[in-house]
């Protein structure tokens, strides 16, 4: 298909043919080379055809146009895009009209040609990807929507004991008591769910950034082990940690103490009491060595994508318990803000949700890899890869 973009009304393609390059030239390569797809679409005199004139690559690629010119009812068979095409070359106005197509969401744009009397009528088409505008708009409209929910529900349970204590509670001591632990403990909720926001938010702005600093991986998770050893001996759940001497890795040592941080807690939060939780931090393990399962019986799946390049030598942080395990179709939502697999609600494990999403951001940053291994009763690993510090 010709890609010549001629002025209406000015010289004719035959005479510019003898002519050096001009303007239009340019004009069409930078309509050839728009990552959206565009037609020009044209009506005959007289005629009730309207036939693609012009299509540009993205166009072509789009609808399986070839290069010679097309009907437009051939290419595109949504009735609300055809009425809207004829009437702009009947009426000469632009209009718009979104659609599905190919499991993507479009908005489809006419803008009619100026053109001399007597002359063809053609109008302009352009396609716009809205997908990921639509699903950007979704994940910030359900984020809202579980945020407000997630504080609604601590919200409700101290207005109703600030209630109960104005009223005959308020002569009860050991009711006033247990009341006020309650609501003690709605407050600590709303507190760490309004942190981790505001640590997810500070995360995701830095994201693209790289750390610098140099991390002891090791010691980061003897320091996470020694912080959670009173509240593991409360809940009757050991904590064993083993670690390799050379464990050290570019990056950001409050993040990555978080990351452990995170997987311990997430640990312990659904480890029975008698159970073990064990802390593995390996250093200087190579690729294979990173992807290889653990337990054959369990299902192994990567949460995020680990970009490094061939010979890359990594520190694995493997965080293990004993629990209830998890279902294999539920671990891709794993990451996912406020998700929690069934049984797993908010209310009967202390949690805001956000855990594991500030996890995989934090490995993101650090270019490494998050992966986790589980099965129903066969208890959960999950696996932290991050490239080494490099040799000087």
């Amino acid at each position: 298909m010709a890609i010549r973009i001629w002025p209406f009304g000015t010289e004719t393609p035959a005479d510019a043919q003898a002519s050096a390059p001009t303007a239009a030239d340019a004009y069409g390569a930078v309509l050839e080379a728009l990552p959206e797809p565009l037609m020009v679409i044209r009506a005959e005199p007289a005629s009730s055809e309207r036939r693609i004139t012009f299509a540009n690559a993205a166009a072509r690629e789009f609808f399986h146009l070839g290069d010679e010119a097309r009907m437009l009812v051939a290419a595109i068979r949504r009735p609300e895009v055809l009425q809207m095409v004829e009437s702009s070359l009947a009426t000469g106005e632009p209009g718009e009209v979104p659609f599905e197509a190919q499991d993507r969401l479009l908005r489809a744009l006419a803008r009619p040609l100026a053109r001399s009397n007597g002359a063809a009528r053609e109008t302009v088409l352009l396609l716009r990807d809205e997908t990921d505008a639509r699903r950007s708009e979704r994940m910030r409209a359900d984020f809202l929507a579980n945020a407000s929910h997630e504080l609604r529900t601590p919200l409700a349970s101290v207005k109703g004991f600030i209630e109960t204590l104005r009223g005959h509670a308020k002569e009860d001591p050991v009711a006033r008591d247990k009341f006020l632990g309650i609501m003690a403990n709605q407050t600590d909720r709303m507190g760490r769910l309004i942190e981790d926001l505001m640590s997810l938010s500070r995360i995701e702005l830095n994201e693209h950034v790289p750390p610098e600093g140099k991390v002891e991986t090791a010691l980061v998770a003897g320091d996470v082990v020694d912080a959670v050893a009173p509240m593991a001996m409360k809940s009757g759940v050991r904590i064993d940690l083993a670690a390799d001497n050379n464990c050290a890795i570019e990056g950001d040592r409050d993040q990555i103490l978080q990351v452990i941080q995170n997987l311990v807690d997430n640990a312990l939060k659904y480890s029975p009491s008698g159970t073990t939780v064990t802390v593995e931090v390996l250093g200087d393990r190579g690729e294979d060595e990173v992807l290889a399962q653990i337990d054959p019986e369990r299902t192994r799946l990567p949460l995020t994508p680990s970009p490094h390049g061939a010979g890359q030598r990594f520190v694995v942080v493997r965080v293990s318990d004993q629990g209830p395990g998890i279902d294999r179709d539920q671990l891709p939502r794993l990451t996912e803000r406020f998700y929690r697999a069934p049984g797993q609600k908010s209310g009967e494990r202390n949690g805001t949700g956000l855990g594991l999403a500030i996890v995989k951001h934090i490995v993101n940053r650090h270019r490494g890899g998050l992966s986790v291994e589980s099965a129903p009763g066969r208890g959960a690993t999950f696996i932290v890869h991050l490239p080494m510090r490099a040799v000087q």
